[in-house]
């Protein structure tokens, strides 16, 4: 399977060594961050000089304790100094200025300029996202060297020294192939492509023990990845690696673990005027949801319900949309656990989620339990695909809508189906099919039984945990079954 795999994907592949390798734990790299500089630094046997890449990494990816460092080489000593790092756009309205953030820096865009020539060489990189990982080269701009309009300017900030973008090369040096990862897809069995997808994001498939239940469980945390506001919750024991998944993986999802979460953090802040989290990411995860405290209980509530209902959230004057899936991940008794889910699995989490109406807007549940605790066996050591390449690849799936197409052709929703419920199923066996089966471009292109198996059951079971906690917290939903979707077998679909 490994010779297959380099075969399809070439230059997407790397070779990870988590098992036995401490250098990159000991960097504390993202796994994106870290399968770039593999690509970059590995020979063709998988080898590369770990002195030359700690160099690299000294030089080109600073903490936030070297910003001061920086900003003197820039300001003072008058150097352009280029290294790798998150940036933002900001284009003004009113003076068509347009400017730059550093947000693990600190560097807010009311510091920044992008200067025209720079700006059109790099513009189409920078209006990808509202954020993008590349090399930055900055310098600086002293308030001597503004044109005369701007000298006689005496408004506050108006003649101000500012930091400068001189050039930018985007972090991501290919262009996906969405088309090209679809057909990929044909040669590889349903089996070695859930361990493709284990490999991707850093699990050695040998570690469960041919478990295909524990695998599909574990890559059930990948569907927010792949399909656009996706609300989850996923209560697991201590150590299966949620916060890794969630929080390491992808460039695209935020991890928020523990602390205070406000309206203005997590939707919008009316003082600053800023979208927050949900607006620049494809989820957000709330981890250890149980130590989050939330500033107004109500305030949150009713933005959770609105957004989580339809995408759309107000704060005060403001409304917006996004994309954004939000999953709530916690811990979980073993005495809880081993209900099953057939005993009051939210008693524990903030009282914000002690109310069905907000509860029954999360799509499914994730029985974590049915993940094994980390350990060196499930660390990958081998061959696997790009995390970076393969989280490019499920950020670019969320805007395909042909999967859902071919899920509302597959499945028969009986008469008088809960709204919801629909919805939740459909969407969760979409992000499957989409995860699963990428090839899957029209009806024929996956047979009833792979469909059933993999999609629409593994979807009804995830809702109808959140279906029988729903009755638990509430009498109105007690006895209520999700309903009985099925299967449409159309004439033109095989059946294998």
């Amino acid at each position: 399977m490994i010779e297959k795999l380099r075969n399809c994907f070439d230059e997407m592949v790397v070779y990870k060594d988590l098992k036995k390798s401490n250098f990159f734990s000991a960097l504390s790299l993202p796994s994106f961050m870290r399968d770039w500089l593999l690509k970059k630094f590995e020979d063709e046997n998988g080898h590369f000089d770990s002195d030359e890449l700690a160099r690299f990494v000294r030089t080109y990816l600073p903490r936030k304790d070297d910003w001061t460092a920086i900003k003197n080489r820039v300001i003072i000593e008058n150097e352009r100094v280029k290294f790798l790092a998150k940036i933002s756009v900001d284009i003004d309205i009113k003076t068509g200025e347009v400017s730059f953030a550093l947000p693990d820096f600190g560097l807010s865009s009311k510091d920044t300029i992008i200067e025209d020539i720079v700006w059109h060489s790099c513009k189409e990189d920078l209006v990808r996202g509202r954020e993008t990982w590349g090399m930055v080269e900055i310098g600086y701009r002293p308030p001597d060297n503004y044109d005369l309009e701007f000298s006689r300017n005496k408004a506050k900030g108006a003649n101000r020294g500012k930091i400068k973008l001189t050039a930018f090369k985007s972090f991501c040096p290919y262009t996906i192939d969405i088309e090209y990862y679809k057909d990929a897809r044909w040669e590889f069995s349903t089996s070695e492509w859930l361990d493709v997808l284990l490999g991707a994001v850093d699990y050695n498939e040998s570690g469960y023990l041919g478990d295909e239940e524990k695998k599909l469980t574990m890559l059930t945390r990948l569907l927010p990845f792949v399909e656009k506001r996706l609300n989850l919750i996923e209560l697991a024991p201590k150590g299966t690696g949620k916060s890794y998944l969630f929080g390491r993986v992808s460039r695209f999802g935020w991890l928020s673990s523990g602390g205070v979460m406000s309206r203005a953090k997590m939707f919008y802040d009316l003082n600053k005027r800023k979208e927050g989290l949900i607006s620049g990411n494809d989820f957000i995860t709330l981890d250890e949801i149980q130590t989050i405290s939330f500033t107004d209980v109500d305030e949150m509530r009713a933005a959770l319900k609105g957004y989580l209902e339809s995408g759309i959230f107000t704060v005060g004057n403001y409304e917006g949309t996004a994309d954004a899936g939000v999953i709530l991940c916690g811990n979980i008794k073993k005495e809880t656990m081993d209900a099953d889910g057939y005993s009051n699995m939210f008693e524990e989490l903030p009282a914000v989620f002690h109310e069905s109406a907000l509860i029954e807007r999360f799509h499914g549940f994730i029985k974590g339990w049915n993940i094994p605790r980390m350990n060196d066996d499930l660390k990958i050591s081998g061959w696997a695909l790009n995390s970076e390449y393969f989280c490019s690849i499920m950020h670019e799936l969320r805007e395909d809508m042909s999967y859902r197409a071919i899920v509302d052709e597959l499945i028969e929703v009986p008469e008088a189906a809960d709204t919801r419920d629909t919805e939740a199923v459909k969407r969760i066996a979409t992000a499957y099919l989409k995860l699963l089966f990428p090839n899957a471009r029209e009806l024929g292109d996956i047979t009833a039984r792979e469909f059933k198996r993999y999609c629409l059951d593994r979807a009804r079971k995830m809702r109808d945990t959140i279906k029988y906690q729903l009755g638990v917290l509430d009498e109105e939903y007690r006895g209520k079954d999700i309903p009985a979707f099925s299967v449409r077998l159309d004439q033109d679909m095989q059946d294998g």
